[in-house]
C-alpha cells in the first residue's frame, strides 16, 4: 500500500532506525536509544512512513501479539509538515490494515498525547476511562 496525495507518499513500510529516532526526536516524542530501536522495531506488527520526495516526515507503527492486542504506537510527522493532515492518512492506513488482518474483536489501544485524541475519536477511539484508566510504567 503506497498512496500520494499531493507531494506527499505515504508507504507501508518500516522506518529505518535512524529515520525513527530522527522522527521522534524532531516531533517531540519521548527520545529512544539506537539500541531500543534496533530491537523494537523489527517487531513491528505493520508500519507506514510518509515521505516528501526522499526525505521521511512522518510515521506510525502498530505493535502487538497479533491476535488478541493491538497498540498504535510512533505517531509523528516533522513540525513543517503538520497541518497537512498527514496525521489523518497514517491513522487511516493503520487503521485499514487491523480492520484488513487483525482478528475479529481484538483489542486496539494507544495513549493519545493532548489534543491529539480529537484525531483518534475520528477513528473510532474512545476514552476507556471511567472503565479503566491507561497506565504506564519505565524501566
Amino acid at each position: 500500500m503506497n498512496t500520494h496525495t499531493g507531494p506527499y507518499e505515504v508507504r507501508a513500510e518500516t522506518p529505518s532506525v535512524e529515520t525513527y529516532l530522527h522522527l521522534r526526536a524532531a516531533s517531540g516524542l519521548s527520545p529512544r536509544t539506537v539500541e531500543q530501536a534496533a530491537a523494537g522495531l523489527p517487531r513491528t506488527w505493520y508500519a507506514v512512513t510518509v515521505h516528501a520526495g526522499d526525505e521521511p516526515v512522518g510515521m506510525g507503527r502498530v505493535v502487538g501479539d497479533g491476535g488478541c492486542v493491538f497498540q498504535i504506537v510512533d505517531m509523528a510527522v516533522l513540525p513543517a509538515h503538520q497541518g497537512q493532515g498527514l496525521g489523518k492518512q497514517i491513522m487511516a492506513a493503520l487503521v485499514d490494515e487491523l480492520e484488513r488482518r487483525a482478528p475479529k474483536g481484538a483489542y486496539v489501544s494507544l495513549i493519545a498525547d493532548g489534543d491529539a485524541r480529537f484525531l483518534y475519536e475520528k477513528f473510532g477511539f474512545r476514552d476507556t476511562a471511567p472503565v479503566s484508566i491507561g497506565m504506564q510504567r519505565c524501566v
